[in-house]
């Protein structure tokens, strides 16, 4: 690298020049701050395990110990478990998919899939078209890899097909090759909206007549609460279409067990990859995960979840009407988040400590844009909070919003702000909310 170190890393000059796109997400650094017992969170998009019963995963631990200990111990398939991979063909026919168990790749969460499948395709300098907002960590897996980011623009029914060919002929223009659309098309993460389904077919013919991949990030698309969600995008495309899955939203976050389902010369270069990379994903979690798919009743237990975060959407949706009535935001028919717009002379960012200082936290919309763009926007997770801690959340953020008007006003020679007076505040949350 050319740029000049530092002597507090010895090293500094010995790093690869892709090095240079590694940051801390500002997600990741919220959680040291946000666990706090007496900060209400909002920030981060942790599942609600508690809803979870402990015998239905003791059970399956038990049992796999029992009957295939050495096998569960031992290294296994850089594809992954055949048995899981055909319950998750089970899995994925919920929402249309139709495959083979060949054509599955288990990994260590979706998120790694996402990882190989970007050092697969991406050379410094190639472009990855995303939604504008996208998810921040894969934003920060494309800029480890040197591609750039072409946003497309979102609305409330999803990525705006005329905007994904408007950007598309920009790149081209410039010169810069597309490796392929990533987009979270159901309940997606920051936004909560869904893609419609005549939005779904249009984007793939659009990506079809380009030559462009898509990849199908779907980590939430079983967790709606007011209907079922239309069916995936890999559903009616086979070829042009990398689906990805994870059992962290609909299971447990920390088995770490997720896939990947492409066409077939792309599948073979992942396994080669996830090989590559660690050898085998971890054939105990894999066996845990078929064991609980085998005994349980998970679609009755994903209609648990379902249930909870229901209870809690509508618990941050009224709290918001009723605190904040002046700012709009995202209705989420599913997932775990509500995208909140602030006033235009807002920042999120900079509003963030004071929120802290104040006991509640929530995830800039920075975050979620790779030009740092959003500034007056703001992710809320409804997913892990009680519903009371939630109003408490919001009460507490109007408080902070309020405040920040307020000085806008009276140091600003503009017209007053609209200012919402907060209740008084009668919840002080338990020593285990984060």
């Amino acid at each position: 690298m050319t740029t000049q170190g530092t002597n507090l890393d010895q090293w500094y000059d010995h790093y690869a020049d892709r090095t240079a796109g590694l940051a801390a997400s500002e997600v990741r650094a919220l959680f040291a701050v946000a666990s706090r017992p007496e900060v209400v969170s909002l920030a981060g998009g942790m599942p609600f395990v508690s809803a979870l019963p402990k015998e239905l995963v003791s059970g399956a631990m038990e049992r796999v110990m029992r009957d295939s200990g050495p096998a569960a111990l031992q290294y296994g398939s850089g594809q992954g478990l055949p048995q899981l991979r055909e319950q998750i063909l089970e899995v994925m026919a919920l929402e249309g998919i139709r495959a083979g168990v060949d054509e599955i790749v288990v990994t260590t969460g979706s998120q790694h899939a996402l990882e190989l499948i970007t050092k697969l395709f991406i050379d410094p300098g190639d472009v990855v078209l995303a939604e504008a907002p996208s998810y921040v960590t894969a934003l920060t897996v494309f800029k480890s890899f040197q591609a750039e980011v072409a946003h497309v623009v979102m609305d409330e029914f999803g990525l705006v097909p005329q905007a994904l060919r408007e950007t598309i002929a920009r790149v081209r223009a410039e010169g810069k090759p597309i490796k392929f659309l990533y987009t979270i098309p159901t309940f997606s993460n920051p936004a909560g909206v869904t893609l419609t389904w005549e939005r779904r077919l249009e984007i793939l013919e659009i990506c079809r007549s380009n030559d462009i991949l898509v990849l199908e990030d779907n980590p939430y698309g079983l967790l709606y609460f007011d209907g079922q969600p239309p069916h995936a995008m890999r559903s009616v495309e086979d070829d042009g279409v990398i689906y990805l899955g994870t059992f962290s939203k609909t299971l447990a976050p920390g088995f770490r067990v997720g896939w990947a389902l492409a066409p077939h010369a792309i599948r073979e270069k992942i396994i080669l990859a996830n090989e590559a990379a660690v050898l085998s994903p971890s054939s105990f979690t894999q066996y845990v995960i078929h064991e609980y798919l085998s005994e349980a009743d998970w679609k009755g237990q994903i209609n648990t979840f379902r249930g909870v975060y229901r209870e809690r959407r509508d618990a941050m949706l009224t709290a918001l009407d009723d605190y904040l009535p002046d700012l709009s935001w995202t209705n989420p028919t599913g997932g775990f988040y509500v995208w909140v717009t602030l006033p235009e002379n807002l920042d999120s960012k900079s509003m963030l400590p004071r929120a802290v200082k104040e006991l509640v936290a929530y995830t800039p919309g920075t975050a979620f844009y790779a030009d740092g763009s959003g500034r007056n926007k703001i992710r809320l997770s409804f997913c892990y909070p009680t519903p009371d801690f939630i109003r408490e959340g919001i009460r507490r953020l109007s408080t902070v919003i309020n405040g920040e008007l307020e000085l806008l006003t009276t140091f600003s020679q503009t017209a007053p702000l609209p200012v919402v007076r907060p209740e008084t505040s009668v919840i002080n949350p338990p020593a285990n909310l984060s």
